[in-house]
């Protein structure tokens, strides 16, 4: 555990998994109903606390709604340009749906990346924006829309200064104990 950056040694496998933490700028290439097919079936094996699986996704292609949604967050810009958005409803009855949606958008996302696409989450707030979200994506309680992927092939960002920080905290600032 002395090699803090995960390179080398028994680490090289994990190389694979790092990539873009996010990607705000996409092609206009459709993602196929295939492509997301496949995501969506490795997503599903996702585990959840007590096998209750608290979340259904609803993919958004059309433009209008996608640039809609780009208004109902502060960083939600990112949703008009990518070809596809799923968004994700979780079953608010239960306290852990919220810990198990994060297990589900990760995994999405590292599918994604898996087979070449870029994406990047974005929340939805305040309660106001929660509920127009939830209400166009046709859920009605208790299922609730606070999270949108965007989902497309990666292009290149756009020349100047990002308003999001870049890089990743050093191990050691992140991991104490034994």
């Amino acid at each position: 555990m002395n090699d803090s950056s995960g390179r080398g040694g028994r680490g090289e496998p994990l190389v694979r998994l790092w990539g873009p933490p996010a990607t705000r700028w996409f092609t206009d290439e459709d993602v196929s109903r295939e492509e997301l097919a496949g995501i969506f079936e490795v997503a599903r094996w996702t585990g959840s606390a007590r096998n209750r699986q608290p979340w259904r996704l609803h993919t958004v292609r059309e433009a209008g709604l996608r640039a809609e949604l780009s208004r109902c967050g502060d960083y939600a810009l990112h949703l008009r340009a990518a070809p596809v958005v799923v968004l994700l409803a979780l079953d608010r009855r239960w306290a852990d749906a919220e810990f198990d949606g994060g297990r589900i958008a990760q995994v999405i996302m590292t599918a994604a990346r898996a087979v070449g696409l870029g994406s990047c989450p974005a929340t939805f707030f305040p309660a106001d924006n929660v509920e127009r979200v939830t209400a166009l994506a046709g859920f009605t309680e208790p299922w609730s829309v606070r999270t949108g992927i965007a989902l497309g092939r990666p292009a290149p960002a756009p020349r100047g200064r990002s308003a999001v920080p870049t890089g990743r905290l050093p191990l050691e600032r992140i991991w104490s104990g034994e």
